[in-house]
């Protein structure tokens, strides 16, 4: 089914040469994918998030405690 949006462009791509409507088509498969890529970061961020948390306050621990120290750029 598509939307009024989708048949709009539809309709404008149908106006446009075929080598053009080709490099619509490359940009618009290129931007789905970013789209797609940001949704699994999004998610795989939002599963692994609370260990994150608890690795960062670990961290911050063991350095109250002295049993590690941060790092600066010139210590990597």
């Amino acid at each position: 089914m598509m939307t009024p949006a989708i048949e709009t462009v539809v309709k404008m791509l149908e106006q446009l040469p075929e080598s053009t409507q080709a490099q619509v088509m490359e940009h618009l498969r290129e931007y789905l994918s970013e789209i797609e890529d940001e949704a699994q970061w999004d998610e795989s961020f939002a599963r692994t998030q609370s260990s994150l948390v608890t690795a960062a306050r670990r961290a911050k621990s063991e350095i109250a405690q002295g049993l590690s120290k941060p790092l600066g750029i010139d210590d990597l």
